[in-house]
């Protein structure tokens, strides 16, 4: 799905993959692609390669004994967990340091983190999950780099999030959801990540709104995929703001059936997972 030519014209920088980034993504992609030739590539980028051993070695991964080599990173973790703390590193490289974005990154680690583990109960692929975690409000940091000042005033005053996506548009021609498919799209993720950032208030609005022909014909014309993606994280979003376990249970209870998913079984994947990270 090309880029929409109308958020060509607006006045809001996409940064540029990084190469190391563009190769690995087609790595990923290649089914005969072994950890090997993953871990060889990351050590291309000497700068990447020590940041991703640097953030394996933290308390995040909870490794019992310090790793020195991307190899060595990749025999504890697997490709697609390091794989996808490299496209973490270098989404943050892509722009600017702030307090605001370092939060964003922050969280864009644990969901990604959440996403890619609870997937593999619920027939989704964990690179696609784990992706659409990290780059979910990659968005923001467009705005927030396009316009300092003016976005962080924007964030503070919005009562709610559809107060925040509608100011957005008012604002600047586009949200962050819209803004964020365009970056997956223009970094060459799969179709299925770039459509779940774009669709995720959506996601996020079903987990607590009365049911609607509207909100049932945007998930009625989405793929299984997107549609599994859209509800894991929805349900991730909503553990990682600490919800108590009988809300993030009414919320699984209320999107999984959307996507074709137990809500039992969805409930407990993303718990865990969640739970994991705080381990």
């Amino acid at each position: 799905m090309p880029i929409d030519p109308a958020l060509r014209s607006l006045d809001i920088d996409l940064p540029a993959c990084p190469q190391t980034l563009v190769d690995l993504s087609l790595l990923m992609a290649d089914e005969d692609a072994n950890a090997q030739a993953i871990a060889a590539l990351i050590e291309r980028d000497m700068a990447l390669a020590s940041a991703v051993v640097r953030t394996v070695n933290s308390a995040l991964f909870g490794l019992v004994r310090r790793v020195e080599s991307v190899p060595e990173a990749v025999r504890y973790l697997g490709t697609r967990e390091v794989s996808a703390l490299t496209f973490e590193i270098g989404l943050r490289g892509a722009f600017p340091p702030s307090p605001m974005l370092d939060a964003l990154w922050d969280r864009a680690g644990r969901r990604g983190l959440a996403m890619g583990r609870a997937s593999r109960a619920l027939d989704v692929d964990p690179w696609l999950a784990h992706t659409a975690g990290l780059f979910a409000e990659s968005g923001q940091a467009a705005l927030s780099v396009h316009d300092i000042e003016g976005y962080a005033k924007l964030v503070a005053a919005a009562p709610d999030a559809a107060a925040w996506l509608a100011t957005e548009q008012a604002a600047y021609g586009a949200n962050h959801a819209v803004l964020g498919g365009a970056l997956c799209q223009s970094w060459g993720l799969a179709g299925e990540v770039a459509a779940s950032v774009r669709l995720r208030p959506m996601a996020l609005l079903s987990l607590t709104a009365e049911p609607s022909a509207a909100i049932d014909a945007q998930w009625s014309g989405e793929t299984f995929m997107v549609k599994r993606l859209l509800a894991l994280g929805a349900c991730v979003d909503a553990a990682l703001d600490g919800v108590d376990a009988t809300d993030l249970a009414r919320g699984c209870a209320a999107i999984a059936p959307r996507a074709g998913l137990d809500p039992a079984l969805l409930h407990e994947a993303v718990a865990g997972a969640v739970a994991k990270l705080d381990g």
